[in-house]
């Protein structure tokens, strides 16, 4: 799948949590949502362009979601 799909995706799961009072379980929600949902590939995918990238294209909440609870998601 292609990176601008998978961001495109992530960012929908990010606007979802945002609206949470807690930002920390605003992270562990998204995490949480791609683990069960996505496949392991579009994971690690999505690892990698933050990790290379820096989250580029990415909602702030949702890179940090993924640097923080990168080891789940690999």
């Amino acid at each position: 799948m292609s990176i601008d799909r998978l961001i495109s995706m992530a960012n929908q799961i990010g606007k979802f949590f945002e609206s949470y009072p807690d930002a920390e379980l605003a992270k562990e929600g998204i995490a949480t949502h791609i683990k069960n949902f996505w496949a392991q590939q579009m994971r690690r995918q999505l690892v990698s362009h933050v990790i290379e990238k820096q989250g580029q294209g990415l909602d702030h909440l949702v890179t940090e979601a993924i640097k923080q609870h990168q080891a789940i998601l690999a």
